[in-house]
C-alpha cells in the first residue's frame, strides 16, 4: 500500500511540473538575424570541411574580424592574411609559410587565394550566411514552418545551443540562360546560391574565372542547398555550427570555437606591424 501511495504521489508531482515553453523557430530566427546585424566584431577559431574536386578539404583558421570598416586577420598553420578595407589597393597582405617566403599582395577573389575553396574573404563573418537565411525565409513566406523546424537543445562546441533544421524538399537543379556580362559569382549572388555548386554541376567549367557567353545554358541549383543542420548559440544567438547537405550528401560544414562577439581589440591589431604578427 505504501508503495502504491508513493507511486501515485510521484506521478502527480511529475504531471504538475511546469512544462518548458515551446520555442518558436520563426521568432528565434528573427532574433538570430537581428543579433548578426548588431555584430561589430568577432574573434573565433573556425574549423571548415568543404567538398572539393578531389574529396573533402579540411581547414582551420584563427580569425579576427571587424565589420565596419571591414578588417580581417587570419592565421592558418603559419600563413597570415591581413585585409583592411580601403587599403593596399583592395588586396590582401599574405605571409606564406613556404616558398617564396616573402609577403604577397593578392586579390581576395583571385585564383591563388581561392583555389578549391567555396568562399572568399568577402564572405567572412556572418553577413553572407544571414543573407542566405533571410532570402530563404522571404522566399518561403507562409510555408516557413514547412521548411524550418526546431529540434531541441544540444551542447555543441562546448556551448549550449538551439538546434534548427532547414529541410528544403524542393531543392533541384534548373536550366539558366546566361545574360549580359554575367559570371559564376554574379549568378550565385543573384540567386543566393553557392558558386561552387554551379562550378561542380557544369563540368565544362574549369574554375570560377571561366568566361560565360550570353545565351549559354547552364544548370544551377534553385536553392542554396537541400538540408541544413544549424546550432544557434543560446547566449549570442548566432550560429556556431552549420552543416550543409545537397543532393550528393555533405557539401560544407563550419564550426566556430572560442567565439567572442564584440570583443575589445588592441590598438593596431589590424596593422602588419602588430606585436606577434610575422609580416
Amino acid at each position: 500500500m505504501r508503495l502504491i501511495t508513493a507511486l501515485i504521489f510521484s506521478l502527480l508531482a511529475i504531471s504538475f511540473q511546469p512544462q518548458q515553453p515551446a520555442v518558436n523557430v520563426e521568432e528565434l530566427m528573427e532574433k538570430s538575424l537581428k543579433a548578426i546585424r548588431e555584430i561589430k566584431g568577432l574573434k573565433y577559431h573556425l574549423k571548415i570541411t568543404e567538398r572539393g574536386k578531389k574529396g573533402f578539404n579540411n581547414y582551420e583558421s584563427s580569425v579576427k574580424f571587424i565589420r565596419n570598416p571591414r578588417q580581417i586577420y587570419l592565421y592558418i598553420k603559419g600563413i597570415e592574411v591581413l585585409w583592411v578595407q580601403g587599403t593596399n589597393s583592395g588586396k590582401a597582405l599574405v605571409k606564406p609559410n613556404s616558398f617564396p617566403y616573402f609577403n604577397l599582395n593578392l586579390d581576395p577573389m583571385g585564383d591563388l587565394m581561392r583555389q578549391d575553396q567555396h568562399h572568399t574573404l568577402n564572405e567572412m563573418g556572418y553577413d553572407y550566411f544571414a543573407s542566405i537565411i533571410q532570402h530563404t525565409i522571404d522566399k518561403m513566406g507562409p510555408r516557413f514552418n514547412d521548411v524550418f523546424r526546431y529540434a531541441g537543445e544540444e551542447r555543441i562546441n562546448n556551448r549550449p545551443c538551439h538546434k534548427i533544421i532547414i529541410d528544403n524538399k524542393d531543392f533541384k537543379y534548373v536550366p539558366y540562360t546566361i545574360g549580359d556580362n554575367e559570371n559564376i559569382t554574379s549568378i550565385a549572388r543573384k540567386f543566393f546560391i553557392p558558386e561552387y555548386l554551379i562550378l561542380e554541376r557544369n563540368p565544362s567549367f574549369k574554375d570560377y574565372f571561366d568566361i560565360l557567353k550570353k545565351g549559354q545554358v547552364i544548370n544551377i541549383p534553385n536553392w542554396y542547398c537541400r538540408y541544413v543542420v544549424m546550432y544557434v548559440d543560446q547566449l549570442y544567438l548566432v550560429p556556431i555550427s552549420i552543416k550543409v547537405v545537397d543532393d550528393r550528401g555533405l557539401f560544407e560544414e563550419y564550426n566556430y570555437h572560442s567565439l567572442q562577439v564584440n570583443p575589445e581589440f588592441a590598438p593596431g591589431e589590424f596593422k602588419r606591424d602588430f606585436k606577434g604578427y610575422g609580416f
